[in-house]
């Protein structure tokens, strides 16, 4: 993705490399524009080339005769968006059984669907997979966080309270989700945001979803995809998406099975531990995008969010994403969970790691009360025996404090410190 300003340091840049040193073939997968030939460019451009792949012309015979493809373009090589070759899948399975050396091909891709699964299921044990997600807070303010930010911070030490806030920011918190975390939007004049974004919509729906399956109703499936941005941050009920827009509750379950193929939407699994029949079991979503949501919703302005009945969901998608992007940086990624008792009670994002739970409570508000601890209290009396280290209520506050001995409130835009 070639663009005019100037690239913006990932935090995933070490961790890339690291595992192109150590895997013969590393995967770079995420939803469309989401900086990952930017990416590769900036890293491995000048050390090897890349061939971009194309869904009409067979680029040099990648798709007629694979092996003779890989046998012209000797690794190291960059072949971009890789699900337009699927034929390239067992073609570098055969190279790579006569040679398993490391740093051989780099592979992007912005489909989770049959391209990659091969990938995984032939190559195993000599792929790695890297999900590259739209800019985290620290990547659009280029900050330099440690290895595994905030996050990993707290979920080493619970008790830290060294945590900082990013400052100055290049987007006050209206702005930011309005403009959601697509690299180029993050650039262009805000009259020009919602342009780019209808173009985007329009793109994913006229192109990558026909590469991807067969949709008689196209103008059908965009209603679909602007419902799930109205919806994200809530349990997913299939009947009630089907009923909206006149489909069956199986449409709808394939159709957002799309979205998640396509890294455009995600789910987070509900936390039963050994008391299922009081929990629900249904799964969290949200939709890749906090821009996408608000364009999708015909929100015209940052100022608009904060009175549109979306505002504590647009917010939560944010901290979910954040959390998501920090997550990547492990070697071994926490468990995300959320809970919701039958009675009401829930906590709304559950990380397990080395067997201790993590409880995050999101609440769109300048200055959380002990009453907003409720949901994190819930969950302790109701899981006793379970190790829980202290909850972080995640707000629209801009200090961190400590609301009592077991949780601590922390800004949107927290930050680890260098």
């Amino acid at each position: 993705m070639k663009t005019g300003h100037a690239y913006l340091k990932r935090s995933l840049e070490r961790r890339l490399i690291e595992l192109f040193e150590q895997f013969p073939v590393v995967v770079v997968s995420g939803a469309r524009q989401v900086g990952k030939s930017t990416l590769l460019d900036h890293l491995f451009g000048d050390r090897m080339p890349r061939i971009v792949l194309d869904p009409v012309r067979d680029i040099e015979g990648a798709r007629s005769d694979p092996d003779l493809f890989l046998t012209n373009r000797k690794p190291p090589i960059i072949l971009d968006e890789i699900q337009y070759a699927p034929e390239l899948t067992s073609a570098i399975k055969r190279r790579l059984e006569g040679d398993r050396s490391p740093s051989q091909y780099l592979l992007s891709g912005s489909q989770q669907w049959q391209v990659l699964k091969n990938l995984q299921e032939s190559l195993a044990g000599r792929v790695a997979f890297l999900d590259l997600d739209g800019f985290s807070l620290s990547e659009i303010n280029q900050c330099t966080p440690k290895a595994d930010g905030w996050l990993g911070r707290w979920l080493h030490d619970e008790n830290t309270q060294s945590f900082q806030t990013i400052d100055p920011l290049r987007f006050n918190l209206l702005e930011q989700i309005w403009r959601g975390f697509i690299p180029e939007t993050q650039f262009l004049q805000q009259d020009a945001v919602s342009v780019f974004l209808q173009g985007y919509h329009r793109t994913y729906i006229e192109r990558d979803v026909r590469e991807v399956t067969e949709i008689s109703d196209l103008d059908l499936f965009s209603r679909f995809f602007r419902l799930a941005g109205a919806l994200t941050a809530q349990e997913i009920n299939h009947a009630h998406l089907g009923r909206e827009l006149g489909i069956n509750p199986q449409t709808a379950s394939r159709w957002l099975n799309l979205l998640k193929g396509t890294f455009q939407w995600f789910e987070v699994p509900a936390f039963s531990g050994n008391t299922v029949k009081r929990v629900t079991s249904k799964p969290k979503g949200f939709i890749a995008d906090t821009g996408l949501a608000c364009f999708s919703q015909v929100i015209s302005t940052p100022e608009a969010i904060l009175s549109h009945p979306l505002w504590g969901a647009l917010f939560e998608t944010l901290v979910f994403g954040e959390i998501k992007k920090q997550t990547a940086l492990f070697p071994t990624p926490p468990a995300m969970y959320h809970w919701r008792s039958n009675g009401g009670a829930e906590v709304d994002i559950l990380l397990e790691w080395n067997g201790r739970f993590f409880p995050i409570e999101v609440k769109s508000k300048s200055h959380p009360e002990k009453r907003d601890a409720r949901g994190l209290k819930a969950f302790r009396s109701t899981y006793p025996h379970l190790d829980i280290a202290k909850g972080l209520i995640i707000s629209a506050s801009d200090t961190v404090y400590p609301l009592d001995e077991e949780t601590l409130v922390v800004p949107w835009n927290v930050f680890s410190g260098k």
